[in-house]
């Protein structure tokens, strides 16, 4: 079966880096780098002009920063995916940077596989958040400051639904719960609760059902909300 092919713009101030990551994206045929940015301003024109599939965007550009350029490339060009590349020291923009629709994280520290991968994974409209990412974003959100601005996606589904009442989880499903909202991924789970990580999937199925989430970043959100994560 052919891959379709996902095309990227890179933006990064450090030319270095650009090159790095170009060299790592052309090892696979299904990912074409169509341009390269130095700073903001760059960004959101090659962006508007190319209409890329998906932006690795540095937070920290010169002439425009990236918060500003993914606000920008939301408005124009909405269908455009953008992956933050960041390092651990920005993780305070990753809340704002999820509130403004950015699709994932990519830390600049982790593995130069996960390149491609979380590539993928936000071209097919998935969020790609690994387990210390999502519990930096997921402590974030639990500052009741950030509840008035986290309150649609931790109160509401993403078709716009209310989430029912947590009445309905069952023992098994809140300490899943707990896990998720910790940023424990599946196989982790699987082991800490002594189950099979099919087991987990089923009972997570069960949960996004039950609470009208679509994902693990609304149901963490809803757990904090609701004070789940502190009730196992």
């Amino acid at each position: 079966m052919s891959t379709q092919l996902i095309r990227v713009l890179i933006a990064d101030s450090q030319p270095i880096v650009l090159e790095g990551l170009r060299s790592v994206l052309s090892q696979y045929p299904h990912i074409q780098v169509v341009g390269e940015a130095l700073d903001g301003v760059e960004a959101i024109d090659k962006v508007v002009q190319l209409e890329p599939d998906v932006v690795l965007l540095d937070l920290r550009l010169p002439r425009v920063d990236g918060l500003t350029v993914l606000r920008s490339v939301q408005t124009r060009v909405a269908r455009t995916k953008v992956l933050l590349f960041a390092t651990a020291e920005n993780k305070d923009d990753f809340v704002e940077a999820m509130k403004l629709g950015c699709s994932g994280i990519l830390l600049k520290e982790t593995a130069t596989a996960l390149i491609e991968k979380s590539i993928q994974r936000v071209s097919a409209g998935e969020i790609w958040l690994d387990s210390t990412t999502t519990a930096a974003v997921i402590r974030h959100f639990a500052s009741p400051k950030e509840f008035p601005a986290a309150h649609s996606a931790a109160s509401t589904s993403s078709n716009g639904k209310p989430t029912r009442e947590r009445a309905q989880l069952s023992q098994r499903e809140r300490e899943i719960i707990v896990l998720i909202a910790q940023g424990y991924k599946n196989k982790e789970i699987a082991e800490k609760m002594f189950i099979t990580e099919q087991t987990v999937k089923n009972h997570l199925h069960n949960v996004f059902d039950k609470l009208g989430v679509s994902d693990r970043l609304e149901l963490a959100l809803y757990a904090i909300h609701n004070s789940l994560h502190v009730k196992a």
